[in-house]
């Protein structure tokens, strides 16, 4: 029945108070002939919104769709931690493994770095954004941040007692992946979770392997005027950000994070569960690759040219997802506007929302 539903786009009634006309609204910014945006509104197990504005590409006039793949960026790590709670249900090895045991090129320093502590950004690992040498001109790739690391035998602080959100962990997550099931970490994403969802179009995509269709290309306002900066030097890193999929398909992936047709209750209950606390506004607790925030779990994701947002609220079968091309602004407090029309006053996010 999702799928069906999925295969309509939402039209804007008359009513301007509707949810529809408000999200239009809401969303003008993105329509006509600039970098664009897609938002799908579901609750119980239904769309009740699904539409896309503006463009996919620029250059060639192509318009976004429900069916455009965006690159998640950050959002991809639900994805990395999901692929790792998978090897662990299988016993290829243990969240509580030390990351040595994988990786054991790292120096000493990072003895006492565990998975977990990587999942939930607790390790301490120097940001590899930060040693990537002056001059740097070919894109990094997940080995690549494993070999900045090896020189750096310091962390930020100590294992376990504080937290730092870390792109460098998730990028070591991928590589884990990688070694524990001895496939490369996005042909496992591929056999292991996307194929089984039915995400036929979503891809850790990488050059010159797999081709991403109906892909979005990001883009950047430089005075006044819209320029393609859809890849950074960090852009082929998969761990951390390099996902690409569509709402459509992301319909897929939430509905399994309320059963066990991927993961089993246990291993969603850690993924969903405060690992630590963090400093982050509207995050004071972070689990496996989701921020979480009392009831609600969500994730943003920004690179160059992309802001992404998934904001589920389990307990109220509401979910809101919106992607865009382009490098601002960061959707996530349209998607709790959004998300707000849809709830009962006691349960909104903005509770000063007249």
């Amino acid at each position: 029945m999702l799928l069906a539903a999925c295969g309509r786009e939402t039209v804007a009634g008359d009513d301007p108070s509707s949810p529809d006309a408000f999200i239009d609204a809401l969303m003008q910014r993105y329509a006509g002939d600039v970098p664009g945006a897609a938002v799908l509104v579901i609750r119980d197990g239904q769309p009740v919104f699904r539409k896309s504005y503006g463009m996919a590409e620029l250059e060639t006039g192509r318009p976004a769709t429900a069916d455009t793949h965006y690159r998640l960026a950050s959002v991809s790590k639900q994805f990395t931690a999901a692929a790792i709670l998978l090897l662990a249900e299988d016993g290829k090895l243990s969240i509580d493994d030390p990351v040595r045991r994988w990786l054991p090129s790292l120096p000493p320093a990072a003895d006492a770095i565990t998975i977990r502590h990587l999942l939930s950004h607790t390790g301490g690992l120097v940001d590899y954004e930060d040693l990537m040498p002056a001059g740097q001109t070919a894109q990094l790739h997940d080995i690549d941040v494993l070999r900045l690391l090896e020189r750096e035998d310091r962390l930020y602080f100590a294992p376990g007692s504080d937290y730092r959100y870390s792109n460098s962990g998730y990028a070591l997550l991928a590589l884990i992946v990688g070694e524990a099931s001895g496939q490369d970490f996005a042909g496992f994403l591929r056999q292991h979770i996307f194929l089984p969802m039915g995400m036929d179009g979503t891809y850790a995509h990488q050059d010159g392997v797999d081709e991403v269709p109906e892909r979005a290309y990001g883009y950047s306002s430089v005075d006044g005027r819209w320029q393609r900066t859809d890849q950074s030097l960090t852009s082929a890193v998969l761990g951390d950000g390099g996902i690409y999929s569509s709402v459509d398909e992301l319909a897929k992936w939430d509905a399994a994070l309320y059963d066990e047709r991927l993961l089993k209750a246990e291993s969603l209950r850690m993924a969903f569960s405060p690992a630590t606390v963090t400093p982050e506004p509207h995050a004071p607790h972070y689990g496996f690759g989701w921020r979480i925030d009392g009831d609600m779990l969500w994730h943003s994701g920004e690179s160059i040219g992309f802001r992404n947002v998934i904001l589920r609220l389990p307990d109220q079968r509401l979910t809101v997802i919106v992607l865009t091309n382009r490098n601002g602004p960061e959707p996530y407090d349209d998607a709790v506007k959004i998300a707000d029309l849809y709830l009962p006053t006691e349960a909104r996010l903005n509770p000063d929302r007249q």
